[in-house]
């Protein structure tokens, strides 16, 4: 029995599994976030080091994670931490620590950034009151300079929503696995099931960034 094109997301499990890639690409995102946000605000406060070679090697860093596609290493890690520790890996963490690493990198360059540019007089002031390196970090620098790079972060967690549909090389059944799955399976029933189901996948996605995306414009045009 031939099936209409906007039936397909109701037959069988279709619809329980494309929400099992969603949940696949919220969890993912949610803990590489959570992680690498906080590792790369650590990593920003370390790179106002004067210390020249503290700052080439969170420099290098910082390059290796803007000019090697994510797709190279998420390849990389997935194949070569097995070979090098002669243990399994599963892909879901191959993807968070590569997430990670890159948030984190990213993060890092824009809080170094925000610290940097805090008033040297707000600073000054700190030090007027006594305030000793970390007390500075903690009631002046941080407040000040993280909140001025908040849009900023809200495109980065947009950015690694979006590129979670990468992992599908790697095998995770993120949103993207599945839907193929679904149109192979139905591609003789339903011609247009490519159609339908990327539609959808554009849909869900769009709904995931683009209040995401106006939020983050809001807050640049009133800071």
């Amino acid at each position: 029995m031939k099936i209409a094109g906007y039936e397909l997301l109701f037959q069988g499990s279709n619809f329980t599994r494309l929400l099992g890639g969603v949940w696949e690409v919220v969890k993912i995102s949610a803990i590489s976030l959570v992680l690498g946000l906080a590792i790369g605000i650590v990593f920003g406060m370390i790179r106002t080091s004067r210390n020249p070679f503290i700052r080439i090697i969170f420099k290098l860093y910082l390059e290796i994670f803007r000019i090697v596609p994510l797709l190279v290493l998420l390849f990389l890690f997935y194949y070569l931490l097995p070979e090098m520790f002669n243990w399994q890996i599963s892909n879901q963490t191959v993807s968070i620590l590569v997430f990670v690493l890159w948030i984190s990198a990213e993060m890092s360059d824009l809080t170094r950034s925000a610290l940097e540019n805090v008033s040297q007089n707000q600073i000054e002031i700190g030090k007027s009151l006594g305030f000793n390196r970390i007390q500075l970090y903690q009631e002046i620098l941080l407040p000040q300079g993280l909140k001025t790079i908040i849009p900023t972060t809200i495109n980065l967690v947009t950015r690694v929503i979006k590129t979670t549909s990468l992992l599908m090389m790697i095998g995770v059944t993120e949103m993207i696995r599945v839907g193929q799955q679904i149109i192979e399976n139905y591609t003789i029933e339903v011609p247009t099931a490519s159609l339908w189901i990327y539609g959808i996948i554009f849909c869900i996605y769009f709904i995931l960034c683009y209040p995401l995306s106006k939020f983050a414009s809001y807050l640049e045009r009133s800071s």
